[in-house]
């Protein structure tokens, strides 16, 4: 026998698209034929599509039985939940997401496109564009999928008219536009005949694009890349034996290699990856979609939940967050109510604080509302129990999605997309600028007379969710006589900065460890603070070990001449 070597052929892309319309666009026909004619189908499922084909005397083949999968829905004529396909060309793999097209299945389609990189919304051409046209592009929209394809079915039926395909083409585009989604394409399909599904078709020579397939195959996908920030919520803690810890869990987006530094939230413990072990041998890297399992160089107390990211690139962090609800239950929403929030691998307790507004589906315009009932989508703001680790939807699908459950009868109630910031602003006057009028400099005591009394100067230490840490320092520097306060809160706020001035200019060191702040706060702290008595701390270059990094915390401000390396006060002396 000879040997033969074997080329290990690139793994394929992958493209999830959803498909949505109003009831008869030809949806479930328009896969069927997608899946028929690029040979996704297997024998045994042709064979039962013909046996049903003959049952209902509906014609030589149906193919929207491909799709359809419940026998319920083959009785009633209509799809009424999401049936997934996946298939592959020699291109790419597809999932594809086959949505209900009834208004009282909104939340089916916000199921189906919650993954989605692409939304194919039919139009019947005999119709033209109609209200559930509009609503499934708002709704595509409101869940952030950045291309659509126009698919206007049914050309046989209106002669393929080029004047009916260009109409249509007019008024939907416009209305995309107003809807914010910039990237759309427009094919003309009859899907029965397979005309521009699979291959272009001789019957519309007017139609110059590409064919539906076609379009799919070279359409960008919006997966994770790999220069987007880490996020590696912890699944499980592997501990086979005494000798090796590892942390298994999905990387969301990002990738990871042996020697990056990370951060585990909600310690803000710093270390670095020591490997990344598999089955077959440790991997050079490992990317956004991989289930992996990560070995550190320390031993940090991290658990189901906990969060692993890069220092320089963290996420939100906090226990008050904004959000756009689908309500998927019969029973409405309730304020107050508790409720259990199912966000990356955490699961906590939350409750809905409050209802701003009912989301108009066909307009995305945001009225007034006092309840949420089945199919609604209200805009809300929630409180946990316990920080979530986040970033906006419109950032990262993954860490900016959640479910909300029912902890009486464990049944899922609504699908929620979290926005930038709460809306909710202080009591009274904007904090900020209530801040920003008072006078910071009207002391007459000077930095070099607090520094002969206090043995030190007034500073601002930034560091990055090392909260304890941050009281290791305090209690260190307070031990040797400095006036020192602690800013260490688990929520985020927009003043920082003007605290950091405030507490500055009363002649304190303040350790600010926010875990929810980012570099816009920090460089504006420094800027107002100044630059001589504003110490940034890189996680990267702290040592992992919280009594070591005290110790080079201090050596650092002696260094910089803010703190005296003699300024402990002997036993018994007040300030």
């Amino acid at each position: 026998m000879v040997a033969v070597d074997r080329m290990v052929a690139p793994q394929k892309d992958l493209l999830r698209f959803t498909t949505a319309g109003s009831v008869d666009d030809g949806k479930s026909t328009l896969i069927g034929r997608l899946l028929y004619d690029s040979k996704a189908v297997y024998e045994d499922q042709l064979a039962a599509v013909r046996s049903s084909t003959v049952n209902r005397s509906t014609g030589p083949l149906d193919f929207s039985l491909l799709t359809d999968g419940l026998r319920a829905e083959r009785e009633q004529g209509i799809t009424i939940d999401v049936a997934y396909r996946y298939f592959s060309t020699s291109a790419r793999k597809f999932i594809v997401a086959d949505t209900p097209g009834h208004v009282q299945y909104t939340r089916n389609m916000a199921t189906g496109a919650s993954t989605a990189d692409l939304a194919v919304i039919l139009i019947d051409g005999r119709n033209g564009v109609q209200q559930q046209s509009r609503r499934h592009a708002c709704i595509t929209a409101l869940l952030g999928i950045p291309r659509v394809v126009a698919v206007v079915n049914k050309m046989d039926l209106v002669n393929y008219g080029q004047d009916v395909f260009e109409a249509i083409r007019l008024e939907f585009s416009a209305h995309l536009e107003r809807l914010g989604i910039v990237e759309s394409r427009f094919i003309p399909v009859n899907s029965l005949e397979g005309d521009n599904v699979v291959r272009r078709s001789a019957r519309m020579p007017w139609y110059e694009g590409p064919s539906l397939l076609e379009y799919l195959e070279s359409a960008p996908s919006d997966e994770a890349k790999a220069d987007a920030p880490l996020r590696f919520p912890v699944q499980q803690v592997l501990r086979p034996d005494s000798g090796f810890r590892g942390y298994a869990g999905q990387l969301i987006s990002g990738c990871v290699r042996p020697g990056d530094p990370v951060m585990a939230l909600p310690s803000g413990r710093t270390t670095r990856v020591r490997s990344i072990p598999t089955y077959d041998g440790d991997r050079a890297e490992a990317f956004a979609g991989m289930s992996v399992a990560l070995c550190l160089e320390d031993e940090l107390d991290i658990s189901r939940g906990d969060m692993l990211v890069h220092p320089f690139e963290l996420p939100h962090v906090s226990r008050r967050l904004e959000a756009k609800l689908v309500w998927m239950h019969e029973e409405p929403l309730a304020l107050n109510r508790p409720y259990l929030i199912k966000h990356t691998t955490q699961l906590v307790g939350a409750s809905i604080a409050s209802l701003h507004s009912r989301v108009d589906v066909n307009t995305l315009a945001e009225a007034p509302g006092e309840r949420l009932e089945l199919n609604d989508i209200g805009l809300v703001t929630l409180e946990t129990k316990k920080p979530l680790f986040f970033d906006p939807y419109r950032v990262n699908r993954g860490t900016g999605s959640f479910i909300l459950i029912d902890p009486v009868t464990n049944a899922t109630v609504a699908a929620g997309m979290i926005q930038d910031r709460p809306r909710e602003q202080p009591a009274g006057r904007d904090a900020k600028a209530a801040l920003g009028e008072l006078e910071f400099k009207s002391s007459r005591l000077t930095p070099a007379e607090r520094f002969t009394r206090s043995g030190h100067y007034p500073a601002v230490i930034w560091l990055a969710a090392r909260r304890e840490l941050a009281f290791r320092l305090e209690e260190d520097l307070f031990s040797r006589g400095c006036q020192v306060h602690v800013v260490a809160e688990e929520t985020e706020s927009t003043i920082l900065p003007e605290l950091a001035q405030l507490l500055s200019s009363a002649g304190l060191i303040t350790i600010f460890s926010v875990a929810g702040f980012d570099a816009a706060e920090c460089n504006r702290a420094q800027e107002l603070v100044g630059s001589r008595w504003f110490v940034r701390v890189a996680p990267e270059d702290l040592p992992a070990s919280d009594e070591q990094a005290v110790r080079h915390l201090s050596e650092e401000l002696e260094r910089r001449g803010l703190v005296r390396a003699s300024a402990r006060f002997n036993e018994g002396e007040g300030i």
